[in-house]
């Protein structure tokens, strides 16, 4: 039974076109995921769907009654408590009393105290709550737009066997190919204002594609030889002759007319890598703490030349942190950490703000390197940028209009240009496209260095590492033979996860296990440093806007430059332990 149907449906944002005379279907148990690259459209499609944005010109048809179920990618949230958010007007027993109710519950708020108000949670929090309560609710079609965001390995897992357990149909955008994998029976590629249909979730998707782009090259070589000869022959024909080659002429042109403009890729390049000694990175007994909290203890374990090492873990076990002492940003509490001599070590973090919002790409690319060579080639930072897709004016856009993958694409290039053999990169997919994201493995494939990869991204991870170690939430890391699927396998075993949220004051905290409840002095106490804590950093956000306006005023006096910057990197400095510190309290809270 067909329940939404698109009919030549337009739609254009200026001279940007998205929807080009889209027409399509949703039925009864469709379970449809949606790619594309970022900015080409697929949130608009699926607001199109849901009847959240009008087209320009076509007709969204919705079966009488249908009930459209959307999760957003930015949402607002109301001063209610969790557990009003999320159930309603639902009494304790009704919702106790729903299998469903409590599957949704345990699996992406499990621990969670009902009575938190929705303030208090933090941004991915508050996704998991939303995500909680469309699912809670009764609906024939359900539209997802990134559901996997903010959501850990774990919860993607639960989240997949959710979906494939129920009845609606469901359309579903994300970059998570593993996700794709697990629950989509039908594919949607949106690409320059077309949506192209495939049967299977991801993987039957590539073979599909590929198979068309063989037919395709096929069909293009044909015209091309045929292209060929008819420009030889206007090449040969006497200029005397008129109407005749100017039936050629137009023939020809009418060859190229569909011809598709270059694909924007970004063409990825071995880069030199100086080499590794016996010994990389020598973690001795290594202990972490942040605030009261033990991420880290007794920890011993080598980073050997060429190891591909993936990390995982609940969330606030210590992954980040543990990078920051890989790379030396950050003193151990106890124990030693030991680089090789030979180690020429890049850090990709989680944190954009190291790029000046008014600095230009290629400024920053420069300030690494001007020129790298690759092979018996020597290339510029502008040809390089052009490589990883910023090509003419992109180059001189300021950072702060870039979008959040091309910042990452940019931090990692940077990185890059420097040629180190050791890369920690912690959540390098985010807000990058499956395009993208294929790209990137594919340079790392032949990269030759050691790596730690920390992501929840289970498809980009197991793609890239041969060995994964977790940080398991009891301060230990150990190494798993069987992977992602023997780190899922334990978390069930524990005793810890799977519980229901409870409506009483004993609040365990979100995104994570749950921990022993805390007295009310020492739930004031953490209250009170928390409040201290985001004053002062709402402080250091003011002062370092400032900064950035004061560098951008005395770009020319280079004393007063350094001075600015020195300031800056001690507040940013100041600015991580503090940040540091409010988790530490929110997870004693349970926040």
């Amino acid at each position: 039974m067909n329940l939404i149907n698109l009919q030549d449906v337009c739609l254009a944002y200026g001279p940007l076109v998205l929807l080009d005379r889209v027409s399509l279907g949703v039925d009864e148990g469709d379970r449809i995921g949606v790619v594309g690259r970022n900015g080409g459209g697929k949130s608009t499609l699926v607001s199109v769907i849901a009847a959240l944005t009008e087209p320009d010109s076509g007709r969204v048809i919705h079966g009488r009654g249908l009930r459209v179920g959307f999760l957003h990618q930015r949402d607002t949230f109301p001063e209610d408590t969790v557990g009003d958010f999320v159930l309603g007007e639902r009494a304790e027993h009704e919702w106790a009393g729903d299998a469903r109710v409590r599957d949704v519950l345990r699996g992406l708020l499990s621990g969670w105290s009902l009575t938190t108000p929705m303030s208090a949670l933090s941004g991915g929090e508050r996704r998991r709550a939303t995500l909680a309560r469309l699912l809670i609710e009764t609906h024939d079609v359900i539209v997802l737009d990134e559901p996997t965001n903010h959501l850990d390995i774990e919860a993607i897992a639960w989240l997949a066997e959710h979906v494939r357990g129920r009845r609606e149909a469901l359309v579903v955008v994300t970059h998570d190919r593993w996700f794709l994998d697990a629950v989509t029976t039908h594919t949607w590629e949106v690409v320059d204002g077309r949506v192209e249909r495939y049967e299977g979730g991801y993987a039957a998707y590539v073979l599909a594609k590929a198979e068309r782009q063989r037919l395709a090259a096929a069909a293009e070589e044909r015209r091309q030889n045929l292209m060929r000869k008819e420009l030889a022959w206007l090449r040969r024909g006497p200029p005397a002759r008129t109407s005749k080659p100017k039936f050629r002429i137009e023939a020809a042109n009418s060859l190229i007319a569909d011809e598709p403009p270059v694909r924007d890729t970004v063409e990825l390049v071995r880069f030199a890598s100086a080499r590794l000694g016996k010994t990389v990175i020598d973690v001795k007994d290594l202990v972490l703490i942040a605030g009261d909290q033990v991420l880290v203890d007794g920890v011993t374990w080598q980073l050997g030349p060429g190891d591909r090492i993936g990390l995982v873990g609940v969330n606030g076990s210590g992954k980040t942190t543990l990078l920051r002492a890989l790379a030396g940003e950050r003193e151990p509490d106890g124990g030693f950490v030991r680089r090789g001599k030979t180690v020429s070590l890049a850090h990709l973090s989680q944190n954009l703000e190291e790029l000046p919002a008014d600095r230009r790409p290629l400024e920053a690319v420069e300030e690494v390197r001007k020129y790298v060579t690759i092979g018996r080639k020597e290339y510029s930072a502008s040809q390089m940028l052009e490589r990883f897709g910023f090509r003419g004016e992109r180059q001189w856009t300021p950072i702060g209009d870039l979008s959040g993958g091309e910042r990452r694409r940019l931090q990692l290039l940077r990185l890059l240009m420097d040629e180190p053999n050791v890369l920690l990169l912690d959540e390098p997919t985010n807000d990058l496209d499956i395009e993208t994201l294929t790209e990137l493995e594919d340079l790392l494939d032949g990269w030759p260095g050691s790596l730690v990869l920390v992501s929840h991204d289970r498809y980009f991870l197991e793609r890239i590492t041969d060995r994964v170690l977790a940080l398991m939430g009891d301060t230990s890391l150990r190494f798993l033979p069987g992977g992602i699927d023997e780190y899922l396998a334990r978390r069930a075993e524990s005793a810890e996860t799977g519980t229901v949220p409870v409506t009483g004051e004993s609040a365990a905290e979100p995104e994570s296990a749950a921990r022993p409840s805390v007295s009310a002095a020492d739930r004031r106490a953490a209250q009170k440093e928390m409040q201290r804590t985001e004053r002062r950093m709402d402080r250091i956000s003011a002062r370092e806007t400032e900064l950035h306006a004061l560098m951008a005023e005395a770009a020319d006096d280079y004393t007063r430059l350094a001075d600015l910057d020195a300031e800056l990197k001690t507040l940013q400095a100041e600015k991580s332990d503090l940040e540091e510190a409010w988790l530490a309290a929110a997870e004693q809270l349970g926040e």
